[in-house]
């Protein structure tokens, strides 16, 4: 089987386009250039499409790679026949491949092995045979120094008959499926955990039992935590009855031959002390990569949201990192996020300095031309809002509530101490907040996206998988954007389709020392910026206030010519096509076609003539929590409030209704009907109306409702 051929197993699209896809991958082109600039050449496959036949590429070469060294293995024991080696050669599931190999696997010394050291391997074989032999008679015939009698010489024989069961492809194969469709995860209380206070979160599950193909994500992943902190003991089962059936089925030839009584000892043997304690971890390892696959999977989706958030965009900002007993945090952010002050206030108790600190926040709006506030939503963030909204400012200033999460993670990290070496964790936590409000975007990227919290169980997950997707899922939302070169930080560019890290920071310094870049050309001289990086990476840059108008556009450089082809044909100029649809509107795309860019292409560049450097994110919307609720004991069941979407799972969201707990609104509760998917209903910082309809004080616990 080639690598196309395994990938159109589960890519549903024609052949040649696999073909083409992997090989512009080979040819390290990135998924956002192929998606974006090679549609024609992959039949307009999506991001998506294009990740899943890179990781199924990778995939198959891993099968290959395993193949040859199970192959060199078994050839080195000298048992490599042709019949094995084309079996091993035609597999292509790593499973059915390793069980292939499981009788030839280098294993600590086994009963079977002992057994057959004893010379007991001809007596298995007569047994398995199911003849009409009198074995107990023919086993008097294997006694030795080592095989005293009978029963340890039946026993032996046994043994490796038990061996022989489990490393059966097709037992395995048959009990797999048994496990899948039938398996329970059971879990009780490890007894002398029960009142210890971190248990109760899992009380639940002291006493637990479900069907393990139906259980959620969140559920078996709560489980797994909870047997990892100690509190509870899991097991994974199924009706032993079922498993020996099953085998017998297979194994059983004749069951009135004198052999059927060893035989049957060998299965029940085999079954629990070899296939179940295999086929059960099994089990639960590929429910808990399916869980896995779920929670990264809403992680990356929440945090494509987060990073995709509305930005005011470049306004001088006030930020504030609301405190009480430490004081609240005002830094003064420029256009370009740069940091002009910072001073601390005290308008709450214990010092209460309220009057000192309203005139501090005029005199810093009106001396740094403030446009917006951003107050942090943590410990005091209501109080400040309150406080602030008091301020009878000399014209309409806006004000926002931003999210704190991972900014306390950034303030104490390498990169902010690159930015502000002269500053303290507390002020750059508030230019981080203040930035957030800017460009979410710019400034989330520079945090471990785990640190954000936007997710289910991250912890829990496998960490290598988390981190491809969570790095994929940022370059997606860097590149579907577009960056400005000349204003975004290293960290942002290091995300741009081919440049990367080092690059990246040869773009920062040749600035620094050249000034703004004038035009996209300009990238070619960045020190070791070859022609590979530039292809990748050019038209996800962007140039303000160009002397092309399409170096501030999607349009690929490589396309510049067909463009200016197109307005003089028009007679016209380029600068007379952006954004003029009655120009665009006579371009004839299939006139322009060339082996190189094709009509798909085409028509994302008239698009793109039609709306240059579109941003794909909204405008920044300003929110008002109700202004009675403060804390819990503000809230009351029937109470109905405005609320923030502030994180989603796979079983609900989670809204902010202006208070330090969030409250939950379980999926069932999102809206009248049946719903699939949390995505299909809310998306993050979405500004919802919810209904109390439970408290619980003591465990800080809100139910929510959006049926209204």
């Amino acid at each position: 089987m080639t690598n196309i051929q395994f990938i159109s197993k589960t890519v549903q699209t024609a052949a040649i386009n696999i073909k083409n896809t992997v090989q512009l991958l080979s040819e390290d082109c990135t998924i956002p250039f192929i998606s974006r600039y090679r549609k024609d050449t992959t039949g307009n496959l999506d991001e998506v499409q294009i990740e899943q036949i890179a990781k199924l590429s990778k995939q198959y070469d891993e099968i290959v790679k395993r193949k040859e060294s199970i192959l060199k293995t078994i050839d080195e024991q000298g048992q490599l026949t042709p019949d094995l080696s084309k079996k091993i050669t035609e597999c292509f599931d790593l499973q059915e491949l390793e069980d292939i190999y499981l009788p030839y696997k280098k294993k600590k010394k086994t009963r079977a092995d002992v057994a057959r050291e004893n010379g007991l391997e001809p007596l298995a074989k007569i047994i398995m045979a199911q003849n009409n032999d009198d074995v107990d008679f023919i086993s008097s015939k294997y006694l030795n120094e080592k095989v005293q009698n009978e029963d340890v010489a039946l026993q032996g024989a046994r043994d490796i008959i038990a061996e022989w069961i489990n490393e059966n492809i097709y037992v395995r194969k048959q009990l797999r499926r048994l496990y899948q469709r039938k398996a329970n995860i059971e879990t009780k209380v490890v007894k002398n955990k029960a009142e210890d206070e971190g248990a109760q979160k899992y009380s639940q599950y002291f006493d637990w039992s479900e069907n393990l193909s139906k259980a959620p994500s969140h559920r078996l992943l709560a489980m797994l935590r909870a047997e990892n902190e100690g509190f509870v003991k899991l097991k994974i089962d199924v009706d032993s009855d079922e498993g020996y059936d099953l085998i017998d089925e297979i194994i059983i030839k004749n069951g009135n031959s004198p052999s059927f009584s060893h035989i049957q000892l060998a299965i029940e043997d085999s079954y629990k002390r070899l296939l179940h304690p295999a086929i059960a971890n099994e089990t639960l390892q590929e429910a808990k990569a399916k869980a896995d696959a779920t929670a990264i999977h809403v992680f990356a989706t929440n945090l494509g949201q987060l990073l995709l958030a509305p930005p005011l965009g470049e306004k001088r900002i006030l930020a504030i990192d609301p405190g009480f007993r430490s004081g609240c945090k005002v830094v003064c952010l420029d256009e370009k996020g740069d940091l002009l002050y910072n001073e601390t206030i005290y308008p709450h108790a214990p010092q209460k300095e309220d009057i000192m600190a309203m005139k501090k926040i005029r005199s810093m709006v009106n001396s740094y031309k403030i446009d917006a506030i951003a107050i942090g939503n943590g410990t005091a963030s209501r109080e400040t809002e309150f406080f602030i909204k008091k301020i009878a400012f000399d014209s309409p200033i806006q004000v926002f509530v931003v999210s704190e999460a991972g900014a306390s993670v950034y303030s104490a990290s390498k990169i902010a101490r690159e930015e502000f070496p002269n500053y303290d964790v507390t002020v750059r936590g508030s230019v981080s907040i203040g930035r957030r409000l800017s460009d979410p975007l710019a400034e989330l990227v520079k945090i471990d996206p785990k640190a954000i919290g936007v997710g289910q169980y991250q912890h829990d997950v496998d960490q290598l998988k988390l981190k491809e997707e969570l790095d994929a899922t940022v370059i997606r939302c860097v590149n579907s954007v577009g960056i400005n070169i000349n204003t975004a930080s290293k960290h942002l560019l290091s995300y741009v389709s081919g440049i990367g890290e080092k690059l990246a920071e040869n773009i920062v310094q040749y600035r620094s020392e050249n000034g703004p870049f004038q035009d996209r050309k300009q990238l070619k001289k960045v020190p070791r910026l070859g022609d590979k990086a530039y292809q990748q990476g050019a038209a996800f840059i962007r140039i303000s206030n160009p002397k092309n108008p399409l170096d501030n556009s999607a349009v690929h450089p490589e396309a510049y010519g067909i463009v200016e082809k197109m307005a003089k044909d028009l007679k016209a100029s380029v600068h007379d096509l952006i954004a003029n649809t009655a120009k665009t509107a006579l371009i004839q795309p299939e006139k322009y076609v060339t082996p190189d860019i094709g009509l798909l292409t085409l028509k994302d560049i008239i698009k793109e003539l039609e709306k240059p450097g579109l941003d794909p994110r909204k405008a920044a919307k300003v929110f008002e929590f109700d202004s009675n609720v403060k804390t819990i004991k503000d809230l009351r069941t029937g109470m109905i409030l405005p609320g923030i979407v502030n994180n989603i799972t796979a079983f609900g969201c989670f809204v902010d209704v202006g208070i330090k707990e969030s409250g939950l609104v379980h999926i069932s509760q999102l809206k009248a009907g049946f719903v699939s998917d949390v995505n299909e209903v809310v998306k993050l910082h979405q500004h919802v109306t919810v209904k109390v309809v439970e408290l619980d004080e003591d465990r800080k616990r809100i139910q929510l409702t959006m049926v209204v």
